[in-house]
């Protein structure tokens, strides 16, 4: 046979010694009748530098609510007393639950306006976050010039205080280290120094050069205001940043908030049952791919696994407590069993261990679902009918290879969902530039089919989109693990020739794509996949875990067989996340059609932010949240919160992060949803 190929307590708050957050709401002298309302609205005065996008990008990936005062804006609001403060109803209302501020002081220390800020935290006690700032006495910190140092921090281990883990960074299990990804480039900068009175540090480092520890992130209580004080550079993608953002938030907002941050992966095995194609070192490219010059049939060893891949693959899973989905074809592993004498030991056994695993449908054959393809010319093109038309895969066909493999699903007893599908070479879609859009054909068939979640490239396409009337996609990031490689010399032979320069004998593709950056010398065969290629394929996926993305990565079958080269890549992600996270924030494993739901839920609760839909406020320990109906509201609270209904109450959300958070909705008869917290 021809072996296909493919390409994240709205106010008062007192800090015990421990750095414990208490909550309070109260503004100085209120009774419970007069309890202000907060709302649940952070407000960021951005400077247009790093580390204030940062905490902006955590505000929107979780889906919190925030307005932003641009610095450099000549036109933007002026910050007094009335554009942080009214009273609705009689009842005085706080507008934000939290600022955010370039650093300690932006618009001048005696200025009107930071007066007029430093009296609104002192009255309804909101706290402040410094995004970056240096040491000084003024945020409760020695000058570095006595036991302390400014300077590059990159590769240097930091580590969360007692205070931290016991408070807004109870999630972390304690040590990380900072970045230092080019020994080149300095990637991080900050002041590490030693605390004054009022001052709990959070993240500590030993002072080079000195004694001790200095902090590098902690909270300086003063003058009846609180401030985050943050003493190093970063910038959203950096992963200590990642690490440290939810703490941030959470010490911001006081752990009630709206929106919510999971760590999230997924990981795909496409092609399950079926045999790839495999790499020729000598020609650079794949025999029997199309876009293989003068391929033609593959006449290679194809790369499947075998029966012991499958029993490894399944252990695997148990010691590591991960569950993989199988994207599966199965009229190409029947293929395969009617040309190898009718027996297939992998088919055996995957189906053995079938109540082990997810199962998604990946279409019988892997047919290629979107024009019919004119492989006569390198690249291909879309071939066309007589009127000049493109010439389209019929709906007829698109649902067989749809329906087919459901029913080899059903029939055999594989805990598959119909809503979810993985078209091959997510086909159908798009494919630029030869295909510029969807087959008209894939959307009705779709629906016929029930199919209401399809994988698409997050590469190509990276956010969610309908295709026709019912079916969403559901993007997943490719793993630097090739589909058709098995050996980790193959593997980095081929990336070599990817990211390699014409002068050093590569393609010269890492030239020509401004977003890829080339190898200083190709990579050694025999070291080269275990040395460079895991820890930073590792590190990205991690990078995507930190980011609450849901996204799923895919790979495929051929990287469980032979040097089963996508556990190494795996063994060290779940390896670095376990260092760096306590116990009460497990990765969120989940499949497709839960990862479709959450975005979707994101998209319509974005949707309801920015059409100012959605009011949401705390009086007291109740938080009242209103948006339009059928939107799921997401919420993060302290363990201990209940959620009204119209009789009594129930236990609200999920333990994540030693917080409570779900998507949510006002209960039956109710037109607001509330929460009473603990």
């Amino acid at each position: 046979m021809a072996h296909r190929a493919h390409r994240w307590r709205a106010a008062g708050v007192t800090a015990t010694a421990a750095g414990l957050i208490t909550l309070g709401l109260a503004a100085p002298g209120a009774s419970a009748a007069t309890d202000p309302r907060v709302d649940l609205r952070v407000l960021v005065v951005d400077d247009g530098a790093g580390p204030v996008g940062a905490i902006t990008a955590q505000l929107k990936s979780e889906g919190i609510p925030y307005t932003t005062v641009d610095l450099g804006d000549s036109g933007r609001p002026t910050i007094s007393a009335t554009f942080l403060s009214d009273s609705v109803g009689g009842r005085p209302r706080a507008r934000f639950q939290g600022v955010v501020l370039p650093n300690e002081a932006p618009f001048g220390a005696a200025s009107a306006e930071q007066t007029a800020l430093e009296t609104y935290e002192r009255t309804y006690g909101i706290p402040q976050l410094d995004a970056y700032t240096w040491a000084h006495p003024e945020v409760g910190l020695d000058y570095t010039d006595s036991n302390g140092y400014a300077g590059t921090l990159d590769g240097r281990t930091a580590t969360v205080s007692t205070a931290g883990r016991s408070g807004p960074f109870g999630y972390l299990r304690g040590a990380f280290s900072f970045e230092d990804n080019a020994s080149s480039v300095d990637e991080s900068y900050g002041f590490v120094a030693q605390p004054r009175t009022g001052f709990t540090s959070y993240v500590d480092t030993p002072v080079p050069g000195g004694t001790g520890n200095g902090s590098l992130l902690g909270e300086y209580a003063h003058d009846g205001r609180r401030e985050l004080v943050v003493t190093f550079a970063y910038n959203q993608y950096q992963q200590q940043f990642r690490l440290l953002a939810r703490g941030m938030v959470e010490w911001l907002t006081q752990g009630v908030h709206l929106g919510q941050a999971r760590n999230y992966f997924a990981v795909h095995v496409d092609d399950v049952f079926a045999p790839d194609a495999r790499w020729d070192p000598e020609r650079n490219c794949t025999p029997g791919d199309i876009d293989c010059a003068g391929g033609g049939e593959d006449t290679g060893t194809p790369i499947r696994m075998t029966a012991a891949d499958a029993q490894y693959a399944a252990s695997w899973q148990q010691s590591h407590g991960f569950t993989l989905d199988m994207v599966f074809n199965a009229g190409a592993g029947q293929e395969w069993k009617s040309e190898n004498g009718g027996t297939d030991a992998l088919t055996d056994q995957l189906l053995r261990d079938k109540a082990k695993y997810r199962w998604v449908n990946h279409t019988y054959t892997h047919m290629f679902l979107g024009c019919v393809q004119d492989t006569s010319t390198v690249p291909w093109s879309c071939a066309k009918n007589a009127d000049g038309s493109t010439k389209w895969v019929s709906r007829s066909d698109i649902s067989g290879e749809v329906a087919d493999n459901y029913t080899w699903a059903l029939q055999h007893g594989l805990s598959v969902d119909q809503g979810e599908l993985v078209t091959g070479e997510h086909s159908g879609l798009k494919t630029l530039p030869q295909q510029p859009q969807d087959n008209p054909n894939l959307g009705p068939a779709l629906a016929a089919n029930g199919v209401k979640w399809t994988a698409s490239d997050n590469s190509r396409e990276s956010e969610q989109r309908t295709v026709g009337t019912g079916t969403l996609t559901v993007p997943r990031y490719p793993m630097n693990v090739y589909y058709n490689v098995g050996t980790k010399a193959e593997m980095a032979d081929e990336y070599n020739w990817i990211y390699t320069s014409r002068a050093d004998g590569g393609s010269g593709i890492c030239e020509d794509n401004p977003a890829s950056t080339c190898l200083s010398r190709p990579l050694d065969t025999a070291t080269g996949f275990t040395d460079a290629i895991v820890p930073a394929e590792a590190h990205t996926d991690l990078g995507h875990v930190l980011g609450n993305d849901p996204r799923p990565h895919y790979a495929h079958q051929s990287n469980l067989a032979e040097d089963r080269l996508l556990y190494p890549v795996l063994d060290r992600v779940l390896a670095d996340y376990q260092g760096l996270f306590a116990d009460n924030t497990p990765i969120v494993n989940l499949r497709q059609s839960a990862i479709g739901t959450e975005m979707q839920n994101r998209a319509k609760w974005q949707a309801a932010l920015d059409a100012g839909k959605v009011t949401a406020y705390r009086i007291g320990n109740t938080v009242t949240v209103t948006a339009p109906s059928g939107t799921q509201v997401p919420v993060t609270a302290p363990e201990g919160t209940k959620q009204q209904q119209v009789l009594g109450t129930t236990t609200f959300g999920t333990a994540y992060a030693g917080q409570r958070s779900a998507w949510t909705a006002p209960g039956l008869l109710q037109s607001a949803l509330t929460l009473k917290l603990a």
